[in-house]
C-alpha cells in the first residue's frame, strides 16, 4: 500500500476512535445543536475576515468564541 494511503486510513482510524465516544457524550449532554450553531458562526466569521481583509483564521476563532458565548449565556 502506498505510504500516502496508509498515512490517510491511520488518521482516518484515529479521527474515527476520537469522535465515536465524544459523538455518543454530546449527545448524551443534549448538546448537538450547540456544536451545530458553533460551525455555521463560525462560517460567518470567514466571510466577515475576507470582507474585512483581516486573517481567516482570526475572525473564525473570535465569531465563533462569540457564538458560544451567546449560547451559553441562553
Amino acid at each position: 500500500m502506498d505510504d500516502f494511503l496508509m498515512r490517510a486510513l491511520l488518521g482516518g482510524l484515529g479521527v474515527a476512535l476520537a469522535a465515536g465516544p465524544l459523538g455518543a457524550f454530546i449527545v448524551w449532554r443534549r448538546m448537538a445543536y450547540f456544536g451545530d450553531a458553533t460551525a455555521h458562526g463560525a462560517i460567518l466569521g470567514v466571510a466577515l475576515a475576507l470582507a474585512f481583509g483581516v486573517s481567516v483564521t482570526l475572525g473564525t476563532l473570535v465569531t465563533a468564541l462569540v457564538m458560544a458565548l451567546v449560547i451559553a449565556a441562553l
